[in-house]
Parts: structure tokens; sequence; C-alpha cells
């Protein structure tokens, strides 16, 4: 189980990575896209390997739309882009995936707080793909 400060410091990166639903990814620069792209992808897998121990189906649909958004990083990244997409991914999972763990593990308001911004992180980056 994760300790109180390992959740903070998980739903503090996850607000810090967090940009505003679909419609800002339409009007900022290619970089601000890239970057919730693969922050988005990185969330991604953290939900579908989620779902391989709670909800094996859904992890099929989750897989499509990581595909589909790591597409979106790939449609605007640049060569010299990868190492930081990478980190961008990577630390958008481990948060995602702390995230999940909280709602699925934990108890009280601190499991239902995890459960709610899992979910609305995941609809923000879903609505993209809509």
């Amino acid at each position: 189980m994760c300790g109180l400060k390992t959740i903070s410091r998980a739903l503090a990166l996850m607000l810090a990575l967090s940009p505003p639903p679909a419609a800002w990814a339409e009007s900022h620069a290619a970089k601000d896209q890239l970057q919730f792209f693969a922050t988005c992808t990185g969330r991604l897998s953290a939900l579908m390997e989620h779902q391989w121990m709670f909800d094996g189906p859904a992890s099929d649909l989750t897989k499509d739309r990581r595909d589909a958004m790591f597409s979106l990083v790939e449609a605007v990244a640049l060569p010299d882009d990868t190492r930081r997409v990478l980190l961008w991914r990577v630390e958008a999972k481990h948060a995602q995936a702390a995230l999940l763990q909280q709602a699925a593990f934990g108890a009280g308001t601190a499991a239902q707080n995890a459960q709610r911004i899992a979910d609305r992180l995941m609809q923000d980056c879903t609505a993209v793909l809509s």
C-alpha cells in the first residue's frame, strides 16, 4: 500500500502534468501538444496494466486508445524529442499507477479522491480521441 507521502507526491505530479481538456490541445503549440499526448500515452499505459488485473476485456479498448494517442505523439514529435517524450510518458504512467493503486487498495476518502482524480485525468485524455 502507498503511504500518504507517496500519494501526495503522486497527486502533485498528476496535477502538474494535467492540462485542461481537449480544447487546450487544439490551441497550443506543437511542444505543448506533444507533452499532452505523451502524458496521456503514459496514463493510458498505466490504466491498461491496471485493467489486466481487474478488468481484462477493458484493457483491449484501453490498448487501442493508447496506440491512437501514441500515433498523435508520433505525428507531432521531432527526432530530438525522443528522450523528452519518454520522460513524460514514464512520469505520467508512474503517477497514474499510484493513483489507481490508492483507489483500488486504499480506504476511505483518500481512495475515493484518488479514483476521482484518476477518472478526471483519463477523461481529459480520452476526450481528445472522441
